[in-house]
């Protein structure tokens, strides 16, 4: 029994997130009953929903009670519905909000291929069987935050786009002590992901985690230009332990990292700030010409639920438990996506044979 007084936030959001998400309070339910947890849940909204109800993407009492809680676990944002709104209402804002008003600067994204997926990758199957790969993502600086930023008219009254990627030297050094961290409990080996042969941000950004390395002798640092590391993802995956990089290049290429494993829905995701609360989420976005048909695969926000265990809940015994039940369950069915010559299950029907698994 855990201790008393824990609480998970959840926002399913749009699109897929309510099908998805529902899968990870079944295993929630399903741990509670059994005494293995003691949590108590409650919902919120955030993205379209929220605009849809509130008129905003990021309502204050989400972001309130986002505050009170130990863990918030998300589905996804967004929809075509939306894109003709003004880009502060626009659900992606919500997400993009509650990172920063919760300090939620490190997202740690896994990509880990289950055995018997492996001939699901878009590789070859010699090529990603027993991939276990960690990206580290700095998540509240970078061009995604920088300011000035907007859409002016220039000379000769051409409309230009412009954003600022910046980084203080504190944030580079805070990432880069997580990702040093997780390697070192891991193989190793560090990649720091960045663009320092034109970019005088990536420049300050290597100099700052070669001066981190320093305080962990035992991980084997290694720099990789950004175009080159996405060639390596798909050259050799393998070679590589944790990465480590800056919002931009993160976001880009663990969604590259995601095709390894066969399919986006086995990926997910944790956002944690200085103090160990986190948000955790699917890698897969909302999805929204599958959303409403259970077809989609609910494994990344069961896998996210076990993250959350692990990193903002403190019980690594459930959490392992949870990835090997998801592992053994994909020995059994598989969801559209990841099919291959089997019947394909349907949403709740993969979230019942995690449990099912679990429960053993």
């Amino acid at each position: 029994m855990t201790r008393s007084g824990k609480h998970i936030l959840l926002l399913p959001g749009d699109g897929i997130g309510p099908e998805v998400v529902a899968e990870a309070v079944k295993v929630i339910d399903y741990l509670r009953g059994a005494g293995e947890i003691a949590v108590e849940c409650d919902y919120g909204l955030i993205g379209g929903s929220a605009c849809d109800e509130c008129g905003v993407p990021l309502p204050d009492e989400t972001l309130k009670a986002a505050r009170r809680s130990d863990a918030v676990l998300m589905g996804a944002v967004g929809g075509p519905q939306y894109e003709r709104l003004p880009r502060e209402r626009r659900p992606e804002q919500g997400l993009l909000a509650i990172r920063r008003e919760l300090g939620l600067f490190a997202n740690l994204r896994p990509a880990l291929s289950f055995a018997p997926l492996a001939a699901c990758s878009a590789l070859k199957e010699e090529k990603v069987s027993g991939l276990d790969l960690l990206i580290v993502r700095e998540l509240t600086g970078g061009v995604y935050f920088g300011e000035p930023r907007g859409i002016r008219t220039a000379s000769g009254g051409l409309r230009e786009g412009y954003n600022t990627m910046v980084y203080r030297e504190d944030e580079i050094e805070r990432i880069a002590r997580v990702a040093f961290d997780a390697a070192q409990k891991r193989g190793g080996k560090l990649c720091s992901v960045d663009k320092a042969n034109v970019l005088e941000v990536s420049e300050l950004w290597r100099d700052v985690v070669e001066r981190v390395a320093r305080d962990y002798p035992g991980v084997r640092l290694s720099h990789l230009y950004v175009d080159n590391a996405a060639m390596q993802l798909v050259r050799e995956p393998k070679q590589f332990d944790v990465m480590v990089t800056s919002n931009l290049f993160g976001d880009i290429l663990s969604d590259l990292a995601a095709m390894l494993t066969g399919s986006i829905g086995l990926l997910p995701s944790a956002s944690l700030n200085g103090a160990g609360a986190g948000l955790y989420e699917p890698v897969h976005g909302s999805a929204p010409d599958i959303a409403g048909r259970q077809i989609a695969n609910p494994l990344a926000a069961i896998l996210s639920l076990a993250m959350l265990l692990r990193h903002s809940l403190g019980l690594p015994e459930p959490a392992a438990r949870l990835e090997r039940a998801v592992a053994a369950a994909l020995a059994r069915v598989r969801t559209a996506d990841i099919a291959g010559g089997l019947a394909a299950v349907s949403t709740a029907q993969m979230g019942d044979a995690v449990v099912e698994c679990y429960a053993g």
